[in-house]
């Protein structure tokens, strides 16, 4: 039961069993005073030792989901009976999850059990959950370093703990027999430095590649040290195919003309090694091993035996080869969006498209054209097919799909939502359900309020536009189903709003009694997305619940702090607490995009100082006043360990602090500051000065030295530029630094005179991997690319921004190998990218608008505004939810009124082509919504386990 839960029904389910607990064995109640439910039982008094050995094993793996005050509650002699005890082996193994203060909490009192000659250490394999936080872990055993590693290995990401891992690591690699030890670390290997992998035997270095997957991450240092020691010098020589499978993960350390000599009958025939090794490949490799095993396999073998991410390298041009005639062919792979809308395509000529539910990622290539084909009397089983995949469910093509069922319904008889049944509400898929217009939803008889209630609780809100009208009707709908006025609602009501919760304004909830608000607010520090209108009065809201953010203690945090970073301010303004730092990493799993105020707050907290700045969300911005914004840190030198821990956040040092920084910590920490973009002029200036100090002059850098440096390369001179060993294959790796088109040129220049390279001998995976440095090409050289090697990359370049000049010459390029924008199908707007935004007005008014929704979301806000303003009706209603977002201000001010209405209806998803993808929820926020069936079998096994 506990496995299949998630996490907000866990906790839920320990607050139910609690309560039981309290209840049952203490005649007692833990409930607020105003809970109805709690009337005429007599309230727990706060020193209730409530917590003991029988209540420990009832609980079990659910006791990772109380509070610290909860184990305050627990007598330390019957804490230690049961840590020690046989009962306790799964309890913390089985949950990957622990709140710092609950796990801080729980450690700091198992700690109290060892004050003898037993040490914790000996019994770390209890720890689980529990070694997240054991930080002090000293004098330890190979064997118990072995199991604390594994435990180690589920925390989340926390620099505090690859710091400890990495401890641990050195303590091992100073015993001299290590061998067998290390052959067991996993993944923690990557942890080990370039030179303490090149002392590890080949032999061991051969096994624990083989033992490890494809979710390793090697610096370049590493790759350059495990290829020496398992194939030696490389360079372009040829690798056995049974060679290129022991690498692994290292394979990433390749060249790329190794790749392109790769035989596919030496490892196509592997599918699983083959897999792990696509996975750590760039888009360059992949394209190049791609082209080496075109060499003696043809594109239907391929299409047949690859597996993604190696499938997403065959280009159109490949697929439409492979001789594809049935949907047999194509099912159970995943496919990338431009190659399932060929595919979607092709099924639909081979009459084999109406066979939806064993599409899979097909279904992402489906068009809303093709929806509307289908007959009426196919329309149920069809959105019962889409919505059973629904990850590959847009939200365009869940709008399209509950417009034709909801008309289809509607044939049936008159009023058809005014009369529905619950049988008949049911039987629609609540992701289109969802979709229903607000005057739909408001006619809905109350007849169905049970099942509609039923539907909203466990209702993905993803697959609906952010702005979609339905989003309000639907929590308006849920209310008045509730049957009482907000003020009388009760936790167990609100749960059954499910995600809707989310879509709660303030001013709802200030109607909510103080007990129901609380929990209302707990709950909705879960949620993926609150409207971003009612923020900034939420986070109002939740200082004035729960006080000044200031005086929280870190449960406060951990619970409410996800709401209170929703807000750039608030998130500046938190204190420097010695524990914050490990609630602010706790809670960035629940994010789903980090903001530059929290990014900032993170580098104040690692370096332990207080800043006084107001953080711009203008990431350019923030970008060029860095320097001057960033105060209150007094001669703090960055050390190996600081840099190590902040990762992306080395940004925000400022120029003088940069400057302080010693050579050796440079060294160390070179390859970690040049994987970072957006450095500011000052700081790149200092960076290269210590880069020459460390490495010499530019004359005596070499291509090693290029590749580690990095984004720092960005601040060397032209003139520097030009003596720098830059090779093609490195540029993929610098590609995302943020290269002005004048520095590409030079770096593009370097390139083709070191290889005696001209732009027309390109092949595919040279264009792929050129990446955002074809934005160096001049005019000429773009049009000297070979047709058939760009049409085989483009689909891998997406991504590339470059000049609107430029972009216009890629465009003359693609409109000479693809044909006629308005020929242009889906799947060749999708392939495309970028480059779209090249089309000047008359090509952008020729294209179908079909294709407009599958227009790469980057690409719209590139396109000039006045060519924008080209785009009919039609065309601006096509853009979908997620498209329509990305419009600019200055391109809407370019649009007539039929125009902006049009963008409107495709922002909102009220037209056909509509709805959203960014993921909203919030947990069940009640005690009492756990399933009726999982109360009574805990309780079962409670009193079984209590006789």
């Amino acid at each position: 039961m506990y496995d299949s839960m998630s996490e907000d029904q866990r906790t839920d389910m320990a607050i139910w069993a609690k309560e039981q607990i309290t209840q049952n064995f203490f005649n007692c109640t833990m409930r607020p005073s105003s809970d109805p439910i709690s009337k005429g039982m007599e309230r727990c008094k706060p020193s209730l030792k409530w917590l003991n050995f029988d209540a420990m094993t009832t609980l079990g793996p659910f006791l990772s989901h109380l509070t610290p005050g909860d184990v305050d509650c627990c007598p330390i002699e019957k804490l230690c009976e049961y840590f020690l005890s046989a009962q306790s082996n799964s309890t913390f193994s089985r949950t990957t999850k622990i709140n710092p203060s609950l796990g801080n909490k729980f450690l700091q009192r198992i700690q109290e059990c060892f004050s003898g000659k037993e040490k914790l250490v000996d019994r770390v394999d209890k720890l689980g959950a529990l070694a997240c936080y054991y930080y002090n872990a000293t004098d330890m055993t190979p064997d118990h370093t072995k199991i604390l590693l594994s435990q180690l290995d589920n925390c989340g990401p926390n620099p505090k703990i690859n710091q400890l891992k990495k401890h641990l690591l050195n303590t091992m690699m100073s015993n001299s027999s290590i061998a067998q030890p290390l052959c067991e670390l996993g993944k923690n290997v990557a942890l080990l430095s370039a030179k303490q992998l090149s002392m590890i035997p080949n032999s061991t270095l051969k096994e624990i590649l083989n033992s490890l997957g494809p979710n390793i991450k090697w610096t370049q240092s590493q790759l350059n040290t495990l290829v020496n020691k398992q194939l030696g010098a490389t360079k372009c020589n040829e690798v056995s195919g049974k060679e290129l499978l022991a690498l692994q993960s290292a394979a990433e350390g390749l060249p790329n003309c190794v790749f392109k000599q790769v035989k596919a009958r030496e490892i196509l025939n592997y599918t699983e090694a083959l897999k792990n090794i696509s996975k750590v490949l760039s888009k360059g490799q992949l394209k190049a091993m791609l082209q080496g095993l075109q060499g003696d396999a043809d594109p239907t073998e391929l299409v047949q035996k690859l597996v993604d991410p190696l499938l997403h390298s065959i280009s159109l041009n490949k697929l439409k080869k492979a001789n594809i005639n049935s949907l047999g062919q194509v099912e159970n792979k995943t496919w990338s969006r431009s190659q399932a809308a060929y595919l979607a395509k092709k099924l639909q000529d081979l009459k084999q498209l109406q066979q939806y539910g064993r599409l899979h990622s097909i279904l992402q290539g489906v068009s809303c054209n093709m929806i509307e084909k289908v007959a009426d009397s196919d329309m149920q089983n069809v959105s019962q097919a889409i919505t059973e995949n629904p990850q590959w469910l847009s939200k365009v093509l869940a709008g399209c799909a509950a417009r034709k069922l909801f008309a289809t319904l509607e044939k049936e008889r008159i009023n058809y939502f005014k009369t529905i049944t619950g049988d008949e509400l049911n039987k629609i898929p609540t992701s289109l359900l969802l979709h229903l217009p607000p005057s739909k939803v408001q006619d809905l008889p109350d007849a169905v309020c049970s099942v509609f209630l039923d539907k909203m609780e466990v209702a993905n809100l993803s697959s609906l536009a952010l702005r979609a009208p339905s989003r309000p009707a639907l929590t308006k709908r849920a209310l008045l189903c509730l049957g009482k006025n907000v003020s009388k609602l009760t936790t167990e009501d609100v749960s059954r709003l499910g995600l809707l919760l989310c879509e709660l304004s303030p001013s709802h909830l200030r109607l909510m009694a103080p007990d129901v608000l609380n929990s209302t607010l707990l709950a909705m520090a879960y949620c993926k997305f609150i409207p971003q209108n009612q923020r900034a009065e939420l986070v109002y809201l939740v200082k004035e619940t729960f006080g000044d953010p200031s005086y929280w203690t870190s449960e406060t945090m951990e619970a409410l702090g996800a709401l209170l970073i929703l807000d750039d301010n608030a998130t500046s303004a938190l204190p420097n607490k010695p524990w914050m730092k490990d609630i602010l990493y706790f809670l960035k799993s629940r994010l789903s995009h980090d903001s530059d105020a929290l990014k900032k707050k993170m580098f104040d907290l690692t370096t332990n100082t207080t800043t006084t700045t107001t953080t711009t969300t203008k990431s350019n911005a923030a970008r060029k006043r860095r320097g001057a914004n960033t105060i209150g840190i007094i001669n703090v030198a960055p050390t190996v360990d600081m840099i190590e821990n902040l990762g992306m956040e080395n940004v925000y040092w400022t120029a003088a602090h940069l400057n302080m920084m010693s050579n050796d910590t440079f060294l160390t920490c070179v390859e970690t500051l040049g994987a970072i973009p957006g450095y500011n002029t000052d700081q790149l200036s200092v960076l290269i000065k210590k880069a020459t100090e460390a490495f010499g002059p530019v004359s005596q850098m070499n291509e090693s030295t290029v590749i580690q440096l990095g984004c720092i390369t960005q601040g060397f001179s032209s003139s520097d530029l030009m003596k720098l060993p830059f090779s093609l294959d490195s540029l993929e790796k610098i590609a995302h630094c943020g290269w002005n088109e004048s520095q590409m040129a030079v770096v593009w220049k370097v390139v083709a005179k070191r290889n005696n390279l001209t732009a027309q001998q390109l092949g595919a995976a040279d264009i792929v991997v050129l990446n955002q440095f074809i934005c160096g090409l001049n005019s000429s050289e773009i049009g000297s690319l070979n047709k058939e090697a760009f049409r085989d990359a483009v689909g891998s370049m997406n991504g590339i921004h470059c000049s609107f000049k430029v972009t216009e010459q890629l465009k003359n390029l693609a409109v000479s190998a693809f044909g006629d924008p308005s020929t242009w199908t889906e799947a060749d707007v999708s392939d495309l990218g970028n480059i779209i935004a090249g089309l000047n007005p008359n090509e952008l008014a020729a294209l179908d608008p079909s294709v407009f929704s599958f227009v790469s979301e980057t690409c719209i806000q590139v396109i000039p505004p006045a060519n924008f303003a080209a785009l009919s009706v039609a065309q601006l209603e096509a853009l979908g939810p997620d498209n329509a977002a990305m419009v600019t201000t200055e391109q809407k001010a370019a649009l007539k009124s039929d125009q902006r209405a049009a963008l409107e209806s495709s922002e909102t998803g009220t037209r056909a082509q509509a709805q959203a993808s960014v993921q909203s929820g919030a947990p069940s926020v009640s005690v009492e919504g756990i399933s009726a069936i999982m109360k009574p079998l805990l309780f079962l096994l409670m009193g079984f386990l209590l006789l």
